[in-house]
């Protein structure tokens, strides 16, 4: 069955369903020609709408435009195995979406493919749950905007054009869509993975890795020493001929060793890929579809790590409810589409979706030959034949994510940049806005041949921080001469390390939160967003259940 068949035996079977939510997805034909709100927020990712919660919350109006068709971004996009670090600095609406989860799936009704007492996440004395399908995120936010009457205006992308975000001096007044859309208000808030606002209002960011140099730090920039997860363990030639440099380099992989020393910067990105929900459920699985472009040889490296004896394909299918997976990247050569991403952040629409749709292929095809071609040892590749496309996720596209994982975009350079130091705690942060605690967790970034002959990843980063850290107010505000009613929560100012552990999904929740009260304030007051006194927030923030400091643990 091709993919566009599969789409359309999915749409007719899922009609009802989307006539239900039609009514929370405003199309672009249904958008007046103005919105008019306290506060403007792009991109409704979970960050964009726990600031949008908190805004009215506060008794202010707010609008969200959403580039794509669907709330949540990748946390109703796949991302069900949440990054959580440590559970118990997460506060505010970031815990009050995972308690949503749990109050879910205490109910029976929400098990149709699997027995709640046998699914290991699902804890009844908890009062949070970290594990959960898709769908489920996406009801939670279809109730939440709701609930709290949050107009969502979809498949409004930002004019890029050029002078499309206007402002007067340093405060943005209006910001005018590609449909022509024209939104206007107080405040205005970038909550995308890309950054695609801030960097149309002028306001200073950075791609790739920084030197260790510019902010005196130990794990930034090229890391071949230290990558040594999700790496080729066995010896495996990167040459079409085995061995044969004369043959030219297998696909996907971008060179040769590289020649200067670690810690030196460049423009590369940590890798991309979907989060793949698949199901087991025999009554619920659509078949891996093959993607028209297939070719065998774009798998060869997989090929020759199996027959070298890896074997740890499944290691990242992680269980989500209902026998479905949260299924992730593990390994030298997995659903990472390694090095295939630079130019994405900067990219035009079509050339993002043309990006969309090679990563798309590129994992279908990965799958597709898992579950048949010969050279796949028949233990895997019988297992891999017990998962397919849910049948009631994704109902819309054939089962497949609409969010591809932005790891890593631009990142703002703003009135201070969180670094690997702050991270750890060597440099104090007295002005905390909420906590990070997972790894500093950078995937890789490229592929390279090694003077044998080998190939060999580069750029993955797995360091724990020590505990949880603080993160600074500053973080979220763009330089006073640069925009002083802008908020950027999600590409927030940190350097590739420090975002590699801010850059989890109930984290950009709690920024997302603590950035709608910023733009409150700052309204409440007639002042820039930087001269938002700390004293003005901090007590909100408690009251409103956000984790602001934990004591360092001393060894």
């Amino acid at each position: 069955m091709t993919l566009s068949r599969m789409k359309c035996f999915a749409l007719l079977m899922a009609l009802g369903a989307m006539l239900v939510s039609m009514s929370l997805e405003s199309k672009a034909a249904d958008v007046p020609k103005v919105v008019e709100a306290d506060v403007v927020i792009y991109g409704a990712t979970s960050g964009g709408i726990a600031a949008a919660v908190q805004v009215k919350r506060m008794g202010h109006s707010v609008v969200i435009l959403e580039p794509g068709t669907h709330l949540g971004g990748l946390t109703a996009g796949g991302l069900g195995w949440t990054d959580t670090g440590d559970k118990s600095v997460i506060g505010g609406i970031s815990r009050q979406f995972y308690q949503d989860v749990k109050k879910h799936y205490d109910d029976p009704k929400a098990w149709p493919f699997q027995e709640r007492e046998k699914y290991k996440y699902y804890r009844a004395d908890d009062d949070a749950m970290w594990v959960f399908e898709p769908k489920v995120a996406t009801a939670i936010y279809q109730r939440w905007v709701k609930d709290n009457d949050i107009p969502v205006h979809f498949e409004q992308r930002l004019d890029r054009s050029g002078k499309k975000v206007v402002k007067e001096g340093t405060r943005i007044t209006q910001m005018t869509m590609e449909s022509g859309l024209v939104a206007k208000g107080k405040v205005f808030m970038d909550c995308t993975y890309e950054g695609d606002l801030l960097a149309e209002s002028g306001v200073e960011y950075f791609l790739g890795r920084e030197p260790n140099s510019q902010y005196g730090e130990t794990i930034n920039g090229l890391q071949t020493a230290k990558a040594k997860h999700h790496q080729f363990t066995l010896p495996v030639s990167a040459y079409r001929i085995p061995n044969d440099p004369k043959s030219g380099l297998l696909p996907y992989i971008g060179g040769t060793e590289p020649t200067v020393p670690d810690g030196t910067g460049d423009r590369r990105m940590q890798a991309y890929c979907y989060r793949m929900c698949l199901s087991s459920a025999p009554e619920n699985r659509l078949p891996i579809p093959k993607p028209a472009n297939y070719d065998p040889v774009n798998y060869e490296l997989l090929a020759r790590n199996l027959e070298a004896g890896w074997d740890e394909v499944f290691r990242k299918f992680d269980p989500a409810p209902n026998n479905k997976t949260d299924t992730n990247n593990h390994g030298g050569f997995s659903f990472d589409f390694i090095g295939m991403n630079y130019g994405y952040p900067e990219a035009d629409y079509a050339t993002r979706e043309a990006l969309n749709d090679q990563h798309r292929d590129y994992q279908l095809g990965l799958l597709w030959f898992l579950q048949n071609d010969p050279r796949v040892p028949e233990k895997i590749q019988s297992k891999a034949k017990m998962w397919g496309l849910p049948k009631d996720e994704f109902v819309d596209n054939g089962g497949w994510p609409h969010q591809l994982y932005i790891r890593e975009a631009r990142r703002m350079v703003g009135v201070d940049v969180v670094t690997e130091n702050h991270v750890t705690q060597k440099v104090k942060t007295d002005d905390s806005i909420g906590m990070g605690s997972y790894n500093i967790d950078s995937h890789n970034t490229q592929r390279y041949v090694t003077k044998e002959g080998l190939v060999r990843n580069e750029g993955d980063v797995q360091i724990h921080p020590g505990g949880p850290y603080p993160i600074t107010l500053k973080s979220i505000l763009p330089k006073e001469n640069q925009a002083t009613n802008l908020l950027v929560p999600v590409c927030l100012s940190a350097s590739h390390v420090a975002y590699g552990s801010i850059r989890m999904e109930p984290v950009f929740m709690i920024l997302g939160q603590s950035a709608g009260t910023v733009a409150v304030l700052s309204i409440d007051g007639d002042k820039p967003v930087q001269k938002v006194a700390y004293d003005e927030v901090k007590p909100i923030l408690v009251k409103d259940g956000q984790v602001l400091y934990r004591e360092k643990k001393v060894k």
